[in-house]
């Protein structure tokens, strides 16, 4: 069977189990997985030397493959497992196909800041409210996973002041707070960038009122992109789970029904509720909204709109800057064609500091709301918006770009993505394991 390495705080992990409940429960999984959680033992002994890659979530298929990164374990899974899809074809459901990546975009690497943000925000010295304990403990429990309660609590606590610098974190910021420093956290931007979380929760609020997932009455890509951060670190962490639940139930009770475990009460998928018939026997009927299906032709709901309105008017503005500087440090005499560039982390890639923090040749400003900043280029980026590009290419083969139009016509700056293509000629980047390389 597939098995899956991971840990149940990890943002990217959250959305591959979700999507692998899902195919396993749809059968849609042949011979199943198992989940084994990601122990330090098993990221050195076994997914270091497999993938070049410590991060997880990790999968290891049947015949005994390596994938590392949520994206292309969804992408391995939907190749070999097509049904039921959870990537709409680009062929016959353009809009929705690229709908569905947009929002596995935005989720992936824009939402991740304010999600990562709130997780330790909330764990510093002297924050009240604060759920710094239960992180101690979620962490302690990967960490030391052989020892007693209190003994993982400590080990949490040991991993937060050694690698963390917890005690220190606005001082000297280190481990996780230096990565939010370069991915442009500030005590200047702090605020714009928990009030950009707060719209997209609310847009989500009215959409889901309307329908049960992102495209309808079933999951697609989007909906397991946007488990990444709203189950680990908004969920499940104290603080911010009490103000999700407080202020945003609907959202919650999408994030039970879509990560598929103790959702009975959320219309969890494949669901069935019961009335009873004239001769007192059970009649069933789809639980979820619009027949448990995808919308019909292709239709894009309106409450969706907002949602990539986001992208185009926070993330987009962002990433066409990120190309441009990505462009230019590969040109230069910096880099090799076809060399290794900084990967996917949540802080500046070992190696590369010079260059993704401060002023160095990947970093770029950015504004967001009222605020600005200064934030490190992330290729990875580059790698997600090259198969933006492909799907987008196919979706508008389909009908000579007529849905595709359509629907960017619908949002505020979707045209401008029509020049992906172009964008991205001097920073494509390619993916090996763990590892990214300029396109030679």
């Amino acid at each position: 069977m597939y098995r899956l390495f991971s840990w149940e705080l990890s943002y990217f992990s959250g959305k591959v189990r979700a999507y692998l409940r899902y195919k396993q429960r749809m059968g849609g999984l042949g011979p199943g997985f198992e989940d084994i959680l990601a122990t330090p033992e098993l990221i050195q002994g076994l997914l270091v030397p497999k993938s070049g890659s410590p991060a997880v979530p990790q999968l290891m298929t049947p015949d005994g493959r390596w994938v590392q990164d949520s994206s292309e374990i969804i992408d391995t899974c939907e190749a070999a497992h097509p049904t039921p899809l959870v990537s709409p074809d680009p062929g016959t459901h353009p809009r929705q196909a690229v709908a569905s990546y947009l929002i596995e975009l935005l989720a992936d690497e824009w939402m991740v800041v304010p999600g990562f943000w709130e997780r330790w925000y909330f764990s510093e010295d002297g924050r009240n409210p604060s759920h710094r304990a239960f992180n101690e403990q979620q962490w302690g429990a990967v960490f030391a996973p052989d020892a007693s309660g209190a003994e993982r609590r400590a080990a949490g606590a040991m991993l937060f002041e050694q690698a963390f610098g917890i005690s220190h974190s606005r001082e000297e910021p280190q481990g996780v707070y230096a990565g939010l420093v370069h991915l442009g956290v500030t005590k200047e931007t702090e605020h714009a960038w928990q009030a950009s979380q707060h719209r997209l929760l609310g847009h989500l609020e009215t959409h889901f009122s309307a329908h049960d997932y992102v495209l309808g009455g079933r999951p697609s890509l989007g909906d397991f992109g946007l488990l990444g951060p709203l189950y680990a670190h908004l969920y499940r962490d104290a603080v911010s789970g009490f103000a999700l639940r407080t202020h945003f139930p609907i959202v919650c009770e999408w994030v039970e029904r879509t990560n598929g475990e103790g959702a009975l009460s959320a219309r969890s998928y494949d669901q069935q509720l019961y009335s009873l018939g004239a001769d007192g026997k059970l009649v069933g009927r789809p639980a979820n909204s619009d027949g448990a299906q995808w919308l019909p032709d292709d239709e894009i709901p309106e409450t969706l709109l907002p949602v990539l309105d986001t992208f185009f008017a926070e993330m987009w503005p962002v990433l066409t800057v990120a190309m441009e500087r990505l462009s230019s440090f590969i040109a230069s005499d910096a880099h090799t064609a076809g060399a290794e560039l900084p990967g996917k982390t949540f802080f500046a890639t070992p190696g590369f500091e010079a260059y993704q923090t401060g002023d160095g040749a990947l970093t770029q400003p950015f504004t967001l709301g009222d605020s600005s900043g200064r934030r490190m280029v992330v290729p990875y980026q580059m790698w997600m918006l090259g198969r933006l590009e492909e799907i987008l290419d196919r979706a508008r083969a389909s009908d000579g770009g007529k849905s595709v139009d359509e629907l960017f016509a619908r949002t505020s700056g979707g045209e401008d993505l029509l020049s992906l293509g172009s964008r991205l000629g001097g920073c494509r980047v390619r993916k090996e394991g763990g590892r990214l390389h300029s396109v030679a």
